[in-house]
Order: C-alpha cells, then sequence, then structure tokens
C-alpha cells in the first residue's frame, strides 16, 4: 500500500515541510511570504533552514504554511 493510499482525504501527507518551503520560496518572494504570513522567520534574514527550525517549533505557524501551500497549490 503507497503513502497516497493510506490517507486518500490527507492531501499533506506525505509532503516534507522542506519541500513545502522550497515550493513556496519558488513562487513567492521572501517579502511576499512575510506580507501573508506575518511571522519573523519570513522578514528578518529569512532561509530555509532558519524557517524550518522556527515551523517546527511553532505549529499554528506551520498550520499557516501549510494552508498557504494548499491554496497556491489549487490555484
Amino acid at each position: 500500500m503507497n503513502k497516497k493510499q493510506e490517507q486518500p482525504n490527507n492531501p499533506l501527507h506525505g509532503v516534507k515541510l522542506v519541500d513545502i518551503l522550497e515550493y513556496l520560496t519558488a513562487k513567492y518572494t521572501w517579502e511576499d511570504l512575510a506580507g501573508q504570513i506575518n511571522i519573523n522567520c519570513f522578514k528578518s534574514n529569512p532561509t530555509i533552514k532558519s524557517s524550518l527550525k522556527f515551523l517546527r517549533r511553532t505549529p499554528w505557524a506551520r498550520e499557516k504554511v501549510e494552508h498557504l501551500y494548499l491554496q497556491s497549490i489549487k490555484k
């Protein structure tokens, strides 16, 4: 059974946070991301590494990033 079959109703299943950030930073600038999600890891000297560290420790911020990702892949 593959990962998609295990949780067919969860579009984030099997998608790593690093992949989400790489997708969003390819689609948007850091400034655009900071404008859409008001978190310092997107505003102050942003990098994928520092953003991953923050988002892994901050569930509410991760949820906002995941929501933006889901919205952007629907378009």
